[in-house]
């Protein structure tokens, strides 16, 4: 049995902050950042663009991946979100 998988994945704010996260649907888990039922970190300023998403075999490695990159300074994360194939920003 093939399990779904999951995605770790970064959101830039309006106030160009990221913050990271998983889902196994980065897209609609933006979605929820955005109508602002996704996480407390966006109530003071709104989720403005899913900037970065990587694919993981399971739940296990998308958490253990967002442990790793959690811990790195903003620099480097912002060096992910340069190597981002393509951003997705709702209207």
């Amino acid at each position: 049995m093939v399990s779904k998988p999951w995605f770790v994945y970064l959101v830039r704010a309006a106030n160009g902050a990221l913050y990271c996260g998983i889902s196994d649907d980065p897209v609609k888990r933006f979605a929820k950042h955005q109508s602002g039922k996704g996480a407390r970190f966006f109530l003071s300023s709104p989720a403005v663009a899913l900037v970065y998403t990587e694919a993981c075999r399971d739940k296990s490695e998308a958490l253990r991946q967002e442990r790793l990159i959690k811990k790195l300074r903003k620099s480097a994360k912002e060096c992910l979100v340069a190597s981002a194939v393509v951003a997705y920003q709702a209207d």
